[in-house]
Parts: structure tokens; C-alpha cells; sequence
């Protein structure tokens, strides 16, 4: 099937409503989001939201590998090489997505209808964007969710801020440094999942969906009554939760050096711990400083001014080398190996961290997102 296909299907109800379904449809890439599937999936939601018998929305993605994987990382490289190897810019294709896929998040953030996400198998970067937007963030006992950005010089984003800004810290940060996959278990105790259906039943989710009585009950009573009640998970089943091995602590923002250092010391008989750790020494110093300060800053701030955080930051990583150089090593020559501008912390100048920070326009390309529709 063509890659960054959208599949929009309106199924009918007994009730005569009808419950309105997206599925990513991009196999091959384990539905990685590009712009072309990001403007459709917000052309469609929009026309939903007018729709008076939509009553439900569900995104979903195909195959059985993966709900979304992140963003299309080859077309943001390809454009982020033609423009540093020209040293100004030819393709605007980087900061067009970034600015767009988080208008479309926070459009699902503040979506008049209930919003179902079914992130089964793989949901990372700009899939667990998705998820995290929606009202009802629904899990399987196979999902994996991750923001691994760390790994080629970028940042937690697509919301990921707002996403870590409400959980514990001590986790917020450990996840976000290190890139860590947690499990569906983990997802749930930490709040990042509301539920968790067997991965078998994901096929007839819709079904039992669209028998519901619309027309009798309130929304969230009937949604929260199924979830809960039809489509629970056996136990034995269920992965054992890994978050739990990351010890409470007390966070300190304004030293990047200090927190990676308590990471580094965490106990090494824990083979997840020590594999997130790992990450973290590969990964680039850059985004050790970036992922500190935006956990600093976001405490205080609403979701559209983190939505306007992230794409000044994600800007700055697109016009500088350290994101391209990431890609390129993990993911295009392979050769991990990568030439990071600055190799450790001690080398890393506090400026260049928050130089990213720093608007570079004179009016913001998000300034218009509000806080409510």
C-alpha cells in the first residue's frame, strides 16, 4: 500500500450515530508520520468535528507491528543535509512538519469529540504524540512506547513535554534522558495509558463500539464502561511493570551534570536500567542539556505555550548539525558512530543548550494556538 496513506472509514452504529476511524497506513514504515499523512489526518478530524453524528473518534495504525513509530526521519534528513551542505535554506520540509504535526497534536488535545488512540505494538516520537493527545489512550499487553530521541540529537516532542510534565519527575527524566521503552504495565501505573485491551481483540474494538447506545447514556460513561468492563486484559497476560526499578529522587534542572550522574550510578544488576544508561552515554550531550531545561520550563508553562517551546526547539535542532549527524549515524550509514558538536558534558557551554530556547522569529508560528477551541 502507498506510504503515508490515510484510511478514513466512517462505521455506522445501531444507534444511527456513527464512530469515525484514521488508521495510519503505512506498513513499511511502521507507520511513521509524514507531512502529507499529517495534513490529512487534521483536514479529517476537522471536518469530523462539524460532523453532528460523529460521536467518536479512533485512530488507529495498520499491520500488527506497530500503531506509529515516530516522524518520517528520512525526508527530515534529506532536507537537513541539503540545507547545511548549501548553508542557508532549500527545503523548508523540517520546520513545515514540526510546525504542523504539533498544531495537529494540539488539535487533538483540545478536540471537541472523545478521541480513542489504539497504540498497539510500537508507539514512539510523533506516535506517542498521538496517543498522548487523546482523551482515551488505549494500550496492548504487546506495546512498546518510547521517546528515544536522545539517540540522534533531538528532544522528547510532539507533546512529550506536557506528557512528562505529568509524572513523577524522577521517571520523567530517567524516560526522557535515556530513551528508555516502557511496557503497557508501566504505561498505566505512570497514567501515560487510561487503559489495556488484549491485542487480539484490538480487530473487534469498533464493533463493540459501535453497539453501544449513544442515543441513552453519556459518552464517557459508556466508553469508560466497556474499556473497563469487556475489553480487560488477563493478568497473566499483562508484562511486570519496569518503572518501578527507578528510585524516587529529588530533581535538580539547573544541573544537567548532576542528573545525568545519578543516572550512571543507578544499580548495574538491572538489565533495563543499565540498557537505558547505555543510551544515555551514547546518546548526544546536546539533548541531555536540551531534555533538563525543557523539563525545567515546562513545570510552568500551559500546553500551547509547550507546543511553542518545542517547535523553537526542534527549529534550532533542524538548522543545527547534531540532529542530522544522529540520523545519519544511527539510522542511515549505521555505522554508530556518531561526530556530536560537543562530545561530552564538560565540553557542553550552558549558552549553546539555551540557544535553543531562543525564538528565532520575530512572531512565532504557533502564537495563535490557544488554550481551549
Amino acid at each position: 500500500m502507498a506510504k503515508g496513506l490515510l484510511i478514513c472509514t466512517e462505521h455506522a452504529c445501531d444507534s444511527g450515530h456513527i464512530i469515525a476511524e484514521a488508521q495510519l497506513n503505512s506498513e513499511a514504515t511502521l507507520n511513521s508520520l509524514d507531512l502529507q499523512m499529517v495534513r490529512e489526518l487534521t483536514q479529517t478530524l476537522r471536518r469530523w468535528a462539524t460532523q453532528d453524528d460523529v460521536v467518536l473518534v479512533v485512530l488507529t495504525g495498520a499491520g500488527d507491528k506497530a500503531f506509529c513509530a515516530g516522524g518520517d526521519i528520512q525526508a527530515l534528513y534529506r532536507a537537513m543535509v541539503a540545507n547545511h551542505e548549501q548553508e542557508r535554506i532549500v527545503d523548508d520540509y523540517p520546520y513545515r512538519f514540526f510546525e504542523e504535526e504539533y498544531r495537529l497534536d494540539h488539535y487533538i488535545h483540545t478536540y471537541p469529540k472523545p478521541v480513542i488512540t489504539l497504540g498497539h505494538g510500537i508507539v514512539m516520537g510523533g506516535g506517542l504524540g498521538l496517543l498522548s493527545a487523546s482523551a482515551y489512550r488505549v494500550l496492548t499487553e504487546r506495546s512498546r512506547i518510547a521517546s528515544p530521541e536522545i539517540s540522534i540529537g533531538l528532544f522528547p516532542d510532539a507533546g512529550a513535554s506536557w506528557l512528562l510534565k505529568n509524572i513523577p519527575q524522577h521517571y520523567a527524566i530517567f524516560l526522557a534522558l535515556t530513551g528508555s521503552q516502557i511496557n503497557a504495565t508501566d504505561a498505566l501505573q505512570l497514567g501515560i495509558a487510561t487503559h489495556c485491551i488484549a491485542h487480539g481483540s484490538r480487530a473487534s474494538l469498533i464493533n463493540q463500539l459501535c453497539r453501544l447506545p449513544w442515543h441513552t447514556a453519556p459518552t464517557q460513561g459508556l466508553l469508560d464502561d466497556l474499556l473497563d468492563e469487556q475489553l480487560t486484559v488477563d493478568d497473566s497476560l499483562m508484562p511486570a511493570a519496569r518503572i518501578s526499578d527507578v528510585p524516587e529522587r529529588a530533581i535538580d534542572f539547573d544541573d544537567v551534570a548532576a542528573q545525568v550522574a545519578a543516572l550512571t550510578e543507578l544499580p548495574s544488576e538491572n538489565e533495563w536500567v543499565q540498557r537505558g544508561i547505555k543510551n544515555l552515554d551514547q546518546g548526544c550531550p546536546t539533548s541531555a542539556g536540551i531534555v533538563v531545561e525543557q523539563l525545567k520550563r515546562v513545570q510552568t508553562m500551559t500546553i500551547a505555550d509547550t507546543f511553542r517551546m518545542e517547535l523553537t526547539i526542534a527549529t534550532h535542532c533542524a538548522n543545527n548539525r547534531d540532529f542530522s549527524e544522529g540520523v545519519r549515524a544511527l539510522l542511515i550509514d549505521k555505522d554508530n558512530n556518531p561526530n556530536w558538536q560537543y562530545n561530552d558534558l564538560a565540553t557542553l557551554p550552558r549558552q549553546h543548550v539555551l540557544s535553543h530556547f531562543a525564538p528565532p522569529w520575530t512572531q512565532h508560528p504557533l502564537g495563535d494556538l490557544g488554550e481551549h477551541l
